[in-house]
């Protein structure tokens, strides 16, 4: 019995109530075969050996169970950068280099320091720190699993302008003034059905859930105000139906020079404000 190709496999084993099923599948099958995607359309008659079988049907059984495919291969890209990712760390979403887009637009000090509180994987940071070489970036995690993965990150990726803090939140940064701090905290209500959907199943929880969801967004806003210079940059990603509730809340702590951001799906997202 001859030994199944790229061909017959992908026709079969295609995932058919995914809605990125045969991108999935071609995924999972490069990382079997040690390819470059472009193998599978010019080899299509290649036929797998049984252990490459093996392998493939191993992964393609995880993300038959919903695994998320950035957990399945262990990486993720994220503004050009390969991440290393685990179920230690939220997975990069491209709504949140919307943060990264809004950061890079402000104008500061070419030698700032800028803080990423909750990093994770480190996405956030080590994008600014590739994108301003220049620039003290400061990475700060709750979890030493998250902090851990993003050291490995950044120590592949070269880049040397980050410092990495353990602690919660702003308790967790150095005894200085900084001219920006950036968070994609925990922002989903404990009781939101979500969390029992999709991706976020797979997610840790302690860097999605936040009691009424905004916990977490309230402590950072009332905080990070005594840890910012005068004219220093507050930017947060929050939940679809949050804007309004964090405006208040930044015009509460006498936050000044408001402006809202909406995402890929036109839908406000992320929020900066200046330290008065």
């Amino acid at each position: 019995m001859n030994n199944m190709n790229i061909a017959q496999l992908l026709k079969t084993k295609t995932l058919q109530d995914s809605p990125s099923a045969r991108l999935d599948a071609e995924l999972l099958l490069i990382a079997v075969l040690n390819q470059p995607r472009s193998f599978l359309y010019s080899h299509p008659e290649y036929e797998l050996t049984p252990e490459q079988e093996k392998k493939f049907d191993l992964l393609h059984k995880r993300r038959t169970n919903g695994e998320p495919i950035a957990y399945i291969l262990g990486k993720k890209e994220f503004w050009s950068l390969e991440l290393k990712i685990n179920e230690h760390v939220l997975i990069p979403r491209p709504e949140t280099e919307i943060l990264v887009e809004v950061a890079l637009s402000k104008s500061i000090s070419e030698s700032a320091t800028v803080a990423d509180m909750g990093t994770g994987s480190g996405a956030i940071a080590l994008a600014l720190a590739s994108e301003r070489p220049k620039w003290n970036i400061i990475a700060t995690d709750i979890s030493e699993d998250a902090l851990e993965l993003a050291r490995y990150n950044a120590n592949q990726l070269q880049l040397k302008n980050i410092e990495f803090y353990y602690g919660d939140w702003c308790a967790a940064l150095p005894n200085k003034k900084l001219d920006m701090i950036i968070s994609n905290p925990p922002y989903i209500a404990q009781n939101d059905p979500h969390l029992r959907q999709g991706d976020l199943r797979f997610e840790p929880k302690i860097a999605l859930e936040a009691q009424d969801g905004l916990s977490e967004l309230r402590k950072i806003i009332a905080t990070a105000k005594e840890r910012l210079k005068k004219g220093g940059f507050l930017i947060l990603e929050h939940g679809y139906d949050q804007s309004k509730n964090i405006q208040n809340l930044l015009h509460q702590n006498a936050y000044q020079k408001i402006t809202l951001h909406k995402d890929l799906a036109n839908i406000y997202r992320v929020i900066a404000a200046e330290k008065n």
